[in-house]
């Protein structure tokens, strides 16, 4: 009988190494141990950053799969990565918002889709009160003209009835923190007083 029911079991492979079977996230045992891992805060622009990896190899090219090519199958992995995080207690979760143009070239926010799965496992909601637009050029810009630009994207939706006072953004790679600053500025417009963020990689800035 029990040889029985474990041949009804489906093996799933490991989405690196394809030989092992799947044991965490999409993984088996010792490439998940093999993630290029950081588990630690960066600081970006006096923010605290919670990031799972560095943005090394594999971790940047699953991301990059994941974002540019449209292989979804890699969501679970990824935000498997955020939740073996010590994620702090929040009301709500943000995902970092993409322009519209962006969203019609791709097809998806990457970063709602992780949210999403994040959000499940917490038991709390997503919560998407600021949108975004198309970054205008930054060519020839001063450093302080490139961060204004960028604050400039970011804008309140209209007719909010919706308030969260502590909320964790999330976010794929995090580089110079400017995007996660900006959006922070919103949100604290908008009455956060505990605005945490947590991103699955660190790249050099």
């Amino acid at each position: 009988m029990l040889i029985f029911k474990h041949l009804l079991t489906p093996f799933y492979r490991c989405q690196l190494c394809g030989v092992d079977s799947q044991q965490q996230h999409s993984l088996c045992g010792d490439c998940w141990q093999q993630l290029p891992w950081l588990k630690n805060h960066v600081q970006r622009q006096e923010r605290q950053i919670q990031v799972a990896c560095h943005y090394d190899y594999p971790i940047d090219r699953i991301i990059q799969k994941f974002k540019y090519e449209q292989q979804l199958h890699f969501q679970d992995l990824l935000a498997g990565s955020l939740i073996a995080l010590r994620l702090p207690k929040v009301q709500a979760i943000v995902p970092m918002p993409i322009s519209h143009e962006r969203l019609a070239q791709r097809g998806y926010n990457q970063a709602l889709v992780i949210a999403k799965i994040v959000a499940r496992h917490l038991n709390i909601p997503i919560w998407q009160p600021v949108s975004r637009h198309d970054l205008h050029a930054q060519k020839g810009l001063s450093r302080l003209e490139r961060m204004q630009n960028i604050q400039s994207q970011f804008q309140i939706k209209p007719q909010l009835k919706l308030r969260y006072r502590r909320v964790l953004i999330i976010d794929d790679v995090v580089t110079t923190g400017s995007s996660i600053n900006a959006l922070s500025l919103q949100l604290e417009q908008l009455g956060c007083q505990k605005i945490y963020a947590a991103c699955i990689a660190s790249a050099e800035h």
